[in-house]
């Protein structure tokens, strides 16, 4: 129904889908390893006595192990919860396709990548900070004036209440 899903899937397999083919394809080299004639030379006397039952033999010996590797490898998905962390990983890639910034990388030594961690973050709280206290600076220093224009204007009135206060008497 989504027609541009299907052809960004097949650029772009998921993990999951690379992991399938990754273990598939284990299960074929494993299979062409374990030749039919690798089997027979094994079993050389069994296959000239009997070499249709060393065929069935060796059918169901590799269908067995396929399907016991194959379920081996589906409860280990399961367990884990594979599927939901490659998942989760897929998100992870493609919401850092847009960051500009490179990934963090630890170098190994603890103090370095402290420093390189903590110093980018603690120069831009500074800056953040420094800003905050300039605008709390011209608030104050604003304050200040109104406290003053204030006063001045307190002495005016008690000189003007002396004045009255003299004239009336």
């Amino acid at each position: 129904a989504d027609g541009g899903g299907g052809p960004a899937l097949a650029a772009a397999p998921g993990r999951a889908q690379v992991f399938t083919t990754v273990v598939d394809t284990f299960l074929e080299k494993l299979v062409a390893a374990g030749s039919y004639q690798r089997f027979v030379n094994c079993y050389r006397c069994f296959y000239k006595l009997q070499p249709q039952l060393t065929r069935s033999i060796y059918d169901q010996f590799i269908s067995q192990l396929q399907a016991s590797i194959k379920e081996e490898i589906q409860e280990v998905k399961n367990e884990g919860n594979l599927e939901g962390l490659f998942s989760s990983l897929d998100k992870i890639v493609e919401e850092a396709k847009d960051r500009e910034e490179p990934a963090w990388r630890p170098s190994g030594i603890p103090e370095e990548d402290v420093r390189s961690t903590m110093v980018p973050y603690l120069l831009k709280h500074r800056s953040h900070l420094r800003r905050v206290l300039g605008e709390k600076e011209e608030e104050n220093r604003k304050v200040a004036e109104s406290v003053l224009m204030g006063r001045d204007r307190i002495a005016e009135l008690q000189q003007l209440i002396q004045a009255r206060q003299q004239a009336w008497q």
